[in-house]
Protein backbone atom coordinates (compact mmCIF):
# COMPACT_ATOMS: atom_id res chain seq x y z
CA UNK A 1 0.00 0.00 0.00
CA UNK A 2 1.54 3.44 -1.16
CA UNK A 3 1.56 6.09 1.28
CA UNK A 4 -1.25 8.48 0.11
CA UNK A 5 -3.54 5.49 0.53
CA UNK A 6 -3.04 4.99 4.03
CA UNK A 7 -5.40 6.06 6.49
CA UNK A 8 -4.35 9.04 8.40
CA UNK A 9 -4.50 8.28 12.02
CA UNK A 10 -7.43 10.63 13.53
CA UNK A 11 -6.69 12.91 16.46
CA UNK A 12 -8.45 12.17 20.12
CA UNK A 13 -10.49 15.04 19.67
CA UNK A 14 -11.61 13.93 15.74
CA UNK A 15 -12.19 10.37 17.53
CA UNK A 16 -14.84 12.46 20.06
CA UNK A 17 -16.32 13.73 16.87
CA UNK A 18 -16.58 10.03 15.25
CA UNK A 19 -18.28 8.45 18.61
CA UNK A 20 -20.42 11.88 18.74
CA UNK A 21 -21.29 11.04 15.24
CA UNK A 22 -22.07 7.13 15.83
CA UNK A 23 -24.30 7.92 19.18
CA UNK A 24 -26.47 10.06 16.55
CA UNK A 25 -26.56 7.26 14.05
CA UNK A 26 -27.49 4.83 16.91
CA UNK A 27 -30.59 7.20 17.74
CA UNK A 28 -28.63 8.72 20.99
CA UNK A 29 -28.85 12.23 22.09
CA UNK A 30 -25.21 13.08 22.83
CA UNK A 31 -26.01 15.75 24.98
CA UNK A 32 -28.87 13.56 27.31
CA UNK A 33 -31.98 14.23 29.10
CA UNK A 34 -33.83 14.17 32.22
CA UNK A 35 -32.68 11.60 34.57
CA UNK A 36 -34.81 11.45 37.29
CA UNK A 37 -34.50 8.99 40.83
CA UNK A 38 -30.59 8.49 40.66
CA UNK A 39 -29.10 8.35 43.90
CA UNK A 40 -25.77 10.86 45.14
CA UNK A 41 -23.02 8.32 44.70
CA UNK A 42 -21.55 9.11 48.20
CA UNK A 43 -25.66 7.64 49.35
CA UNK A 44 -25.51 4.85 46.82
CA UNK A 45 -22.23 4.34 48.94
CA UNK A 46 -23.65 4.47 52.18
CA UNK A 47 -25.46 1.22 51.48
CA UNK A 48 -22.97 -1.32 50.96
CA UNK A 49 -24.03 -2.62 54.33
CA UNK A 50 -27.17 -3.63 52.59
CA UNK A 51 -25.00 -6.16 50.08
CA UNK A 52 -25.91 -10.08 51.43
CA UNK A 53 -23.01 -12.32 50.72
CA UNK A 54 -24.36 -15.99 50.44
CA UNK A 55 -21.28 -18.12 51.89
CA UNK A 56 -20.52 -21.18 49.36
CA UNK A 57 -21.93 -24.33 50.23
CA UNK A 58 -19.71 -26.63 51.99
CA UNK A 59 -18.50 -29.21 49.20
CA UNK A 60 -19.12 -27.13 45.98
CA UNK A 61 -17.04 -26.37 43.25
CA UNK A 62 -18.06 -22.74 43.57
CA UNK A 63 -15.04 -20.04 43.39
CA UNK A 64 -16.96 -16.56 44.62
CA UNK A 65 -19.90 -16.36 47.00
CA UNK A 66 -22.77 -15.25 45.74
CA UNK A 67 -24.13 -12.30 46.18
CA UNK A 68 -27.53 -9.79 46.18
CA UNK A 69 -27.22 -6.49 46.99
CA UNK A 70 -29.65 -3.06 46.40
CA UNK A 71 -30.43 -1.64 42.81
CA UNK A 72 -29.43 2.08 42.18
CA UNK A 73 -29.27 4.20 40.29
CA UNK A 74 -26.14 6.61 39.28
CA UNK A 75 -25.40 9.29 37.32
CA UNK A 76 -21.56 10.86 36.78
CA UNK A 77 -18.55 11.58 35.01
CA UNK A 78 -16.20 8.82 33.48
CA UNK A 79 -12.52 9.43 35.34
CA UNK A 80 -11.12 5.71 34.78
CA UNK A 81 -11.84 3.50 31.85
CA UNK A 82 -10.29 0.33 31.65
CA UNK A 83 -11.17 -2.22 28.77
CA UNK A 84 -10.70 -6.08 29.30
CA UNK A 85 -11.81 -8.09 25.89
CA UNK A 86 -16.05 -8.35 26.95
CA UNK A 87 -15.53 -6.53 30.09
CA UNK A 88 -15.18 -2.95 30.80
CA UNK A 89 -14.21 -1.21 34.16
CA UNK A 90 -15.36 2.47 35.00
CA UNK A 91 -15.05 4.69 37.44
CA UNK A 92 -17.49 7.67 37.46
CA UNK A 93 -17.75 10.55 40.26
CA UNK A 94 -19.85 13.31 41.59
CA UNK A 95 -20.38 16.07 43.61
CA UNK A 96 -20.73 13.52 46.34
CA UNK A 97 -17.85 10.40 45.45
CA UNK A 98 -16.89 8.23 43.26
CA UNK A 99 -17.67 4.37 42.43
CA UNK A 100 -16.55 1.18 39.94
CA UNK A 101 -18.99 0.23 37.34
CA UNK A 102 -18.55 -3.26 36.27
CA UNK A 103 -19.71 -3.20 32.18
CA UNK A 104 -19.70 -7.09 30.86
CA UNK A 105 -21.24 -7.35 27.54
CA UNK A 106 -23.26 -10.56 28.25
CA UNK A 107 -24.52 -9.03 31.18
CA UNK A 108 -25.79 -5.21 29.37
CA UNK A 109 -26.33 -6.71 25.81
CA UNK A 110 -26.00 -5.91 22.22
CA UNK A 111 -27.20 -2.33 22.58
CA UNK A 112 -25.94 -1.15 25.79
CA UNK A 113 -22.48 -2.72 24.58
CA UNK A 114 -22.52 -0.88 21.68
CA UNK A 115 -23.18 2.70 23.27
CA UNK A 116 -20.46 1.67 25.73
CA UNK A 117 -18.26 1.21 23.07
CA UNK A 118 -18.83 4.97 22.40
CA UNK A 119 -17.42 6.41 25.91
CA UNK A 120 -14.29 8.55 26.77
CA UNK A 121 -12.90 10.17 29.49
CA UNK A 122 -15.04 12.96 30.86
CA UNK A 123 -18.41 11.74 29.39
CA UNK A 124 -21.36 11.91 31.87
CA UNK A 125 -23.36 8.80 31.76
CA UNK A 126 -25.88 7.07 33.43
CA UNK A 127 -26.49 3.69 35.04
CA UNK A 128 -28.57 1.58 36.71
CA UNK A 129 -28.06 -1.62 38.55
CA UNK A 130 -26.90 -3.93 41.58
CA UNK A 131 -24.69 -2.78 43.89
CA UNK A 132 -22.31 -5.73 44.69
CA UNK A 133 -18.35 -6.11 45.42
CA UNK A 134 -15.50 -7.22 43.20
CA UNK A 135 -13.68 -10.53 44.41
CA UNK A 136 -11.21 -8.06 45.01
CA UNK A 137 -13.54 -6.42 47.35
CA UNK A 138 -14.32 -3.05 45.48
CA UNK A 139 -17.33 -2.14 46.16
CA UNK A 140 -19.04 -1.56 42.15
CA UNK A 141 -22.32 -1.10 40.54
CA UNK A 142 -22.62 -4.09 38.39
CA UNK A 143 -24.50 -2.42 34.80
CA UNK A 144 -27.60 -3.35 33.82
CA UNK A 145 -28.38 -0.50 31.83
CA UNK A 146 -26.50 2.12 30.75
CA UNK A 147 -27.79 5.90 29.93
CA UNK A 148 -25.69 8.38 27.81
CA UNK A 149 -26.11 12.25 29.09
CA UNK A 150 -23.47 14.04 27.97
CA UNK A 151 -20.51 13.68 25.26
CA UNK A 152 -17.41 15.41 26.01
CA UNK A 153 -16.01 16.68 22.89
CA UNK A 154 -12.57 17.90 24.19
CA UNK A 155 -10.09 15.66 25.50
CA UNK A 156 -9.22 15.58 29.70
CA UNK A 157 -5.82 16.97 30.56
CA UNK A 158 -3.64 13.99 31.06
CA UNK A 159 -3.27 12.82 34.46
CA UNK A 160 0.30 13.80 35.69
CA UNK A 161 0.80 16.90 33.02
CA UNK A 162 -2.24 18.90 33.16
CA UNK A 163 -3.20 21.14 34.95
CA UNK A 164 -0.47 22.03 37.09
CA UNK A 165 -0.03 26.21 36.56
CA UNK A 166 -2.19 27.74 39.22
CA UNK A 167 -3.22 30.27 36.83
CA UNK A 168 -4.23 27.92 34.48
CA UNK A 169 -6.28 26.15 37.04
CA UNK A 170 -7.52 28.85 38.36
CA UNK A 171 -8.67 30.11 34.61
CA UNK A 172 -9.89 26.70 33.12
CA UNK A 173 -11.63 26.00 37.41
CA UNK A 174 -14.23 23.63 35.44
CA UNK A 175 -11.18 21.24 34.94
CA UNK A 176 -9.71 21.93 38.06
CA UNK A 177 -12.49 20.79 40.19
CA UNK A 178 -13.06 17.63 37.94
CA UNK A 179 -9.09 16.46 37.89
CA UNK A 180 -7.45 18.39 40.50
CA UNK A 181 -7.58 15.74 43.81
CA UNK A 182 -9.26 18.43 46.83
CA UNK A 183 -10.27 20.91 44.64
CA UNK A 184 -14.07 20.29 44.45
CA UNK A 185 -13.73 19.23 48.55
CA UNK A 186 -12.35 22.35 49.32
CA UNK A 187 -15.16 24.48 47.73
CA UNK A 188 -17.69 22.31 49.77
CA UNK A 189 -15.74 23.08 52.54
CA UNK A 190 -16.01 26.68 51.94
CA UNK A 191 -20.10 26.24 50.95
CA UNK A 192 -20.20 24.60 54.86
CA UNK A 193 -17.96 27.44 56.63
CA UNK A 194 -20.84 30.09 55.12
CA UNK A 195 -23.75 28.39 55.68
CA UNK A 196 -22.78 28.15 58.92
CA UNK A 197 -21.56 31.64 59.83
CA UNK A 198 -25.48 32.32 58.79
CA UNK A 199 -26.85 30.01 60.72
CA UNK A 200 -24.45 31.31 63.89
CA UNK A 201 -25.73 34.57 63.57
CA UNK A 202 -29.56 33.76 62.58
CA UNK A 203 -29.15 31.85 66.03
CA UNK A 204 -27.73 35.37 67.77
CA UNK A 205 -30.85 36.90 66.66
CA UNK A 206 -29.11 38.72 64.05
CA UNK A 207 -30.78 39.48 60.30
CA UNK A 208 -29.40 39.63 57.08
CA UNK A 209 -29.90 42.50 54.40
CA UNK A 210 -28.94 43.16 50.87
CA UNK A 211 -27.29 46.18 50.64
CA UNK A 212 -26.50 48.29 47.33
CA UNK A 213 -23.38 47.49 45.49
CA UNK A 214 -23.32 50.68 43.62
CA UNK A 215 -22.59 53.28 45.93
CA UNK A 216 -22.15 57.20 45.37
CA UNK A 217 -19.68 57.82 47.68
CA UNK A 218 -16.50 54.85 48.12
CA UNK A 219 -17.18 54.97 52.38
CA UNK A 220 -16.83 52.44 55.36
CA UNK A 221 -12.99 51.56 54.79
CA UNK A 222 -9.48 53.34 53.77
CA UNK A 223 -9.22 51.56 49.74
CA UNK A 224 -9.03 52.43 45.98
CA UNK A 225 -12.39 51.87 44.27
CA UNK A 226 -13.64 50.62 41.27
CA UNK A 227 -15.47 53.75 39.64
CA UNK A 228 -18.43 53.58 36.91
CA UNK A 229 -20.49 55.78 35.73
CA UNK A 230 -24.21 55.78 35.02
CA UNK A 231 -25.66 56.70 32.22
CA UNK A 232 -28.97 57.69 33.15
CA UNK A 233 -28.57 60.09 36.11
CA UNK A 234 -25.32 60.96 34.32
CA UNK A 235 -23.18 60.34 37.49
CA UNK A 236 -20.07 58.63 39.04
CA UNK A 237 -20.81 55.61 40.78
CA UNK A 238 -18.60 53.36 42.85
CA UNK A 239 -18.34 49.31 43.65
CA UNK A 240 -18.28 49.27 47.39
CA UNK A 241 -15.73 48.72 48.98
CA UNK A 242 -16.94 48.15 52.58
CA UNK A 243 -20.81 47.21 53.67
CA UNK A 244 -20.71 49.10 56.62
CA UNK A 245 -22.61 52.12 56.36
CA UNK A 246 -25.41 51.49 55.10
CA UNK A 247 -26.09 48.74 57.76
CA UNK A 248 -24.78 51.68 60.01
CA UNK A 249 -28.25 53.12 58.20
CA UNK A 250 -30.37 50.40 59.26
CA UNK A 251 -29.45 50.61 63.03
CA UNK A 252 -30.54 54.07 63.31
CA UNK A 253 -33.74 52.96 61.79
CA UNK A 254 -34.41 50.03 64.29
CA UNK A 255 -32.67 46.72 62.91
CA UNK A 256 -30.97 46.29 65.97
CA UNK A 257 -28.88 42.96 65.05
CA UNK A 258 -28.17 42.98 61.44
CA UNK A 259 -25.24 41.55 59.07
CA UNK A 260 -24.45 41.37 55.18
CA UNK A 261 -22.30 38.77 53.34
CA UNK A 262 -21.43 40.14 50.10
CA UNK A 263 -18.60 40.74 47.68
CA UNK A 264 -16.68 44.02 48.25
CA UNK A 265 -14.16 45.39 45.85
CA UNK A 266 -10.93 47.16 46.23
CA UNK A 267 -8.75 48.31 43.15
CA UNK A 268 -5.51 47.06 44.57
CA UNK A 269 -2.92 44.91 44.53
CA UNK A 270 -3.16 40.95 43.74
CA UNK A 271 -1.09 38.43 46.12
CA UNK A 272 -2.14 34.92 47.94
CA UNK A 273 -3.73 36.75 50.25
CA UNK A 274 -5.54 39.55 48.30
CA UNK A 275 -8.25 39.45 45.68
CA UNK A 276 -9.54 42.75 43.97
CA UNK A 277 -13.16 41.10 44.68
CA UNK A 278 -13.71 39.40 47.73
CA UNK A 279 -16.11 38.20 50.28
CA UNK A 280 -16.86 39.88 53.38
CA UNK A 281 -19.10 39.56 56.22
CA UNK A 282 -20.12 43.03 58.34
CA UNK A 283 -22.36 42.55 61.31
CA UNK A 284 -23.81 44.94 63.86
CA UNK A 285 -25.52 44.45 67.13
CA UNK A 286 -27.14 47.95 69.13
CA UNK A 287 -25.96 47.88 72.71
CA UNK A 288 -22.84 45.52 71.91
CA UNK A 289 -18.94 47.09 71.52
CA UNK A 290 -15.79 45.29 70.48
CA UNK A 291 -16.00 42.88 73.20
CA UNK A 292 -19.41 42.26 72.57
CA UNK A 293 -17.74 41.13 68.72
CA UNK A 294 -15.10 38.71 70.38
CA UNK A 295 -17.24 37.29 71.76
CA UNK A 296 -19.01 36.73 68.63
CA UNK A 297 -16.11 36.09 66.04
CA UNK A 298 -14.64 32.93 68.10
CA UNK A 299 -18.27 31.71 68.11
CA UNK A 300 -18.87 32.13 64.52
CA UNK A 301 -15.15 30.74 63.73
CA UNK A 302 -15.68 27.66 66.28
CA UNK A 303 -18.71 27.00 65.14
CA UNK A 304 -17.22 26.73 61.35
CA UNK A 305 -14.94 24.21 62.06
CA UNK A 306 -17.39 22.26 64.16
CA UNK A 307 -19.85 22.55 60.97
CA UNK A 308 -16.73 21.46 58.03
CA UNK A 309 -16.22 18.18 60.21
CA UNK A 310 -12.89 19.20 61.88
CA UNK A 311 -11.40 19.71 65.57
CA UNK A 312 -10.03 23.35 66.58
CA UNK A 313 -6.70 22.24 66.42
CA UNK A 314 -6.01 22.72 62.44
CA UNK A 315 -2.84 22.23 60.32
CA UNK A 316 -1.69 25.17 58.81
CA UNK A 317 1.62 23.75 56.42
CA UNK A 318 4.07 22.46 59.47
CA UNK A 319 2.31 24.30 61.72
CA UNK A 320 -0.69 23.66 64.06
CA UNK A 321 -3.26 26.55 65.15
CA UNK A 322 -5.53 26.07 67.95
CA UNK A 323 -8.67 27.68 67.80
CA UNK A 324 -10.09 26.88 71.41
CA UNK A 325 -11.54 29.60 73.07
CA UNK A 326 -11.09 31.93 74.49
CA UNK A 327 -8.07 33.27 72.16
CA UNK A 328 -5.55 35.49 73.29
CA UNK A 329 -5.86 39.10 73.42
CA UNK A 330 -2.72 41.82 73.56
CA UNK A 331 -3.07 45.49 73.40
CA UNK A 332 -1.70 47.00 69.73
CA UNK A 333 0.91 48.90 71.90
CA UNK A 334 1.87 45.93 74.03
CA UNK A 335 2.90 43.82 70.71
CA UNK A 336 4.46 47.15 68.87
CA UNK A 337 6.91 47.26 71.51
CA UNK A 338 7.40 43.20 71.78
CA UNK A 339 8.05 43.15 67.89
CA UNK A 340 8.91 46.55 66.51
CA UNK A 341 11.75 46.75 68.77
CA UNK A 342 11.07 50.41 69.50
CA UNK A 343 8.62 52.55 72.19
CA UNK A 344 5.17 53.04 70.60
CA UNK A 345 5.29 56.01 72.44
CA UNK A 346 8.66 57.47 70.87
CA UNK A 347 7.62 59.31 67.95
CA UNK A 348 11.01 60.36 66.89
CA UNK A 349 11.99 56.33 67.00
CA UNK A 350 8.87 55.28 65.12
CA UNK A 351 9.24 57.61 62.44
CA UNK A 352 13.22 56.91 61.98
CA UNK A 353 12.32 52.91 62.06
CA UNK A 354 10.05 53.78 59.48
CA UNK A 355 12.74 55.71 57.20
CA UNK A 356 15.11 53.02 57.64
CA UNK A 357 12.36 50.47 56.47
CA UNK A 358 11.92 52.71 53.85
CA UNK A 359 8.58 54.63 54.22
CA UNK A 360 8.13 57.74 53.19
CA UNK A 361 7.36 59.86 56.09
CA UNK A 362 6.68 63.83 55.04
CA UNK A 363 3.33 65.07 56.05
CA UNK A 364 2.04 61.92 57.71
CA UNK A 365 0.55 61.96 60.64
CA UNK A 366 2.77 59.77 63.21
CA UNK A 367 -0.05 57.56 64.22
CA UNK A 368 -0.71 56.54 60.46
CA UNK A 369 3.04 56.01 60.69
CA UNK A 370 3.24 53.84 63.34
CA UNK A 371 0.38 51.77 61.64
CA UNK A 372 2.96 51.31 58.52
CA UNK A 373 6.09 50.15 61.21
CA UNK A 374 3.14 47.76 63.09
CA UNK A 375 2.32 46.11 59.13
CA UNK A 376 5.83 45.66 58.42
CA UNK A 377 7.21 44.48 61.43
CA UNK A 378 4.71 42.88 63.60
CA UNK A 379 1.94 41.79 61.72
CA UNK A 380 3.65 38.65 60.55
CA UNK A 381 5.21 37.90 63.68
CA UNK A 382 1.49 37.28 64.89
CA UNK A 383 0.67 33.15 64.81
CA UNK A 384 -2.50 33.61 66.88
CA UNK A 385 -5.34 33.20 67.34
CA UNK A 386 -4.72 36.65 68.72
CA UNK A 387 -7.16 39.65 69.15
CA UNK A 388 -5.04 42.84 68.55
CA UNK A 389 -7.09 45.41 70.98
CA UNK A 390 -6.76 48.83 71.64
CA UNK A 391 -5.43 50.91 68.04
CA UNK A 392 -4.34 54.68 68.02
CA UNK A 393 -7.49 56.61 68.18
CA UNK A 394 -6.68 58.58 64.67
CA UNK A 395 -6.36 55.76 62.33
CA UNK A 396 -9.74 54.57 63.43
CA UNK A 397 -12.15 57.66 61.61
CA UNK A 398 -15.33 55.39 62.77
CA UNK A 399 -14.71 54.35 66.28
CA UNK A 400 -15.93 54.96 69.85
CA UNK A 401 -12.10 56.16 72.12
CA UNK A 402 -11.93 54.51 75.16
CA UNK A 403 -13.82 56.70 77.90
CA UNK A 404 -10.38 57.09 80.09
CA UNK A 405 -8.03 58.02 77.06
CA UNK A 406 -8.99 59.41 73.85
CA UNK A 407 -6.02 58.53 72.20
CA UNK A 408 -6.86 54.76 72.27
CA UNK A 409 -10.05 53.37 69.88
CA UNK A 410 -11.75 50.50 70.97
CA UNK A 411 -11.38 48.54 68.25
CA UNK A 412 -9.50 45.07 67.63
CA UNK A 413 -7.77 42.59 64.33
CA UNK A 414 -8.32 38.96 64.72
CA UNK A 415 -4.83 38.02 63.16
CA UNK A 416 -4.25 34.29 62.63
CA UNK A 417 -0.60 33.51 60.64
CA UNK A 418 0.08 36.67 60.39
CA UNK A 419 -3.20 37.62 58.45
CA UNK A 420 -5.80 39.60 59.74
CA UNK A 421 -9.15 37.87 59.89
CA UNK A 422 -11.07 40.18 61.16
CA UNK A 423 -11.95 43.69 62.39
CA UNK A 424 -13.90 44.75 64.99
CA UNK A 425 -15.43 48.22 66.58
CA UNK A 426 -17.28 49.69 69.48
CA UNK A 427 -18.97 51.82 66.84
CA UNK A 428 -18.75 55.72 67.05
CA UNK A 429 -22.56 56.93 66.92
CA UNK A 430 -21.72 61.04 67.95
CA UNK A 431 -22.67 62.79 64.49
CA UNK A 432 -20.26 66.06 66.00
CA UNK A 433 -17.31 63.92 66.54
CA UNK A 434 -17.90 61.68 63.34
CA UNK A 435 -18.22 64.52 60.97
CA UNK A 436 -14.82 66.21 63.02
CA UNK A 437 -12.73 63.10 62.48
CA UNK A 438 -14.35 62.79 58.59
CA UNK A 439 -12.83 66.12 57.59
CA UNK A 440 -9.20 65.65 59.50
CA UNK A 441 -9.07 61.61 59.08
CA UNK A 442 -5.93 60.03 56.91
CA UNK A 443 -3.64 63.08 56.67
CA UNK A 444 -1.71 62.60 53.29
CA UNK A 445 -4.62 60.83 51.44
CA UNK A 446 -4.81 60.62 47.68
CA UNK A 447 -7.87 62.10 45.84
CA UNK A 448 -8.82 59.12 44.28
CA UNK A 449 -8.74 57.10 47.69
CA UNK A 450 -12.10 56.05 49.63
CA UNK A 451 -12.01 58.16 52.55
CA UNK A 452 -10.88 61.64 50.91
CA UNK A 453 -14.49 62.29 50.44
CA UNK A 454 -17.21 62.79 53.62
CA UNK A 455 -20.50 60.62 53.51
CA UNK A 456 -23.05 63.89 54.51
CA UNK A 457 -26.33 61.75 54.65
CA UNK A 458 -24.19 59.17 56.96
CA UNK A 459 -23.38 61.69 59.38
CA UNK A 460 -27.26 63.05 59.06
CA UNK A 461 -28.26 59.73 60.27
CA UNK A 462 -26.26 60.00 62.71
CA UNK A 463 -28.10 62.93 63.68
CA UNK A 464 -31.15 61.02 64.06
CA UNK A 465 -29.95 58.58 66.78
CA UNK A 466 -27.90 55.20 66.55
CA UNK A 467 -27.69 53.16 69.40
CA UNK A 468 -24.68 52.44 70.66
CA UNK A 469 -23.00 49.23 69.02
CA UNK A 470 -20.22 46.40 68.39
CA UNK A 471 -19.47 46.20 64.81
CA UNK A 472 -17.81 43.00 63.31
CA UNK A 473 -16.16 42.81 59.79
CA UNK A 474 -15.01 39.41 58.66
CA UNK A 475 -12.77 38.56 55.67
CA UNK A 476 -14.22 35.15 54.33
CA UNK A 477 -12.11 34.04 51.97
CA UNK A 478 -8.90 34.54 54.48
CA UNK A 479 -11.31 32.68 57.10
CA UNK A 480 -11.67 29.34 54.24
CA UNK A 481 -7.49 29.51 53.63
CA UNK A 482 -7.29 28.77 57.24
CA UNK A 483 -9.77 26.62 58.03
CA UNK A 484 -8.72 24.39 54.48
CA UNK A 485 -5.09 24.58 55.39
CA UNK A 486 -4.73 26.87 51.65
CA UNK A 487 -1.87 29.29 51.59
CA UNK A 488 -3.19 31.21 48.44
CA UNK A 489 -6.49 32.99 48.39
CA UNK A 490 -7.12 32.43 44.39
CA UNK A 491 -7.51 28.40 45.60
CA UNK A 492 -10.42 29.95 47.56
CA UNK A 493 -12.17 31.75 45.27
CA UNK A 494 -13.60 29.95 42.50
CA UNK A 495 -13.06 32.38 39.74
CA UNK A 496 -10.24 35.00 40.73
CA UNK A 497 -9.57 37.97 38.83
CA UNK A 498 -7.05 37.21 36.01
CA UNK A 499 -5.22 38.88 32.98
CA UNK A 500 -6.52 38.62 29.68
CA UNK A 501 -6.11 35.66 28.29
CA UNK A 502 -4.02 35.24 24.57
CA UNK A 503 -6.91 34.97 22.31
CA UNK A 504 -5.83 32.03 19.56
Amino acid sequence: MTEANQTKPMSPEEARRDKLRRLEEMGVDPWGSRFDDHMAIGDIRAREGQIEVIPIPEGSDQRNPEQHGPKVRAAGRIILQRKKGKLIFLDIRDWTGQIQLFVGKNQVGEENWELAQCFDLGDLIGVDGELKKTKTGELTIFVEKLHFLTKSVEPPPEKFHGLTDPELRSRMRYLDLTYTEGVLDRFMQRTKIVRSIRDTLGGEGFVEIEGPTLHTIAGGAAARPFSTHHNALDMPLFMRIALELHLKRLMVGGMERVFELGRVYRNEGISPKHNPEFTMLECYQAYGDYRSMMDLTEKCIVDAIAASGQEPKLSWGDATIDFTPPFERKTYAELFDQHAGVSADDEAAVKALAEKIGFETAGKHPDVIKNEVFEEKVEDALTGPIFVIDYPASICPLTKRKRDNPAIAERFELFVEGMEIANAYTELNDPDLQEELFKTQLQGQADEDSMAKMDHDFVRALRHGMPPAGGLGIGIDRLVMLLTNTKSIREVILFPLLRLEAQP
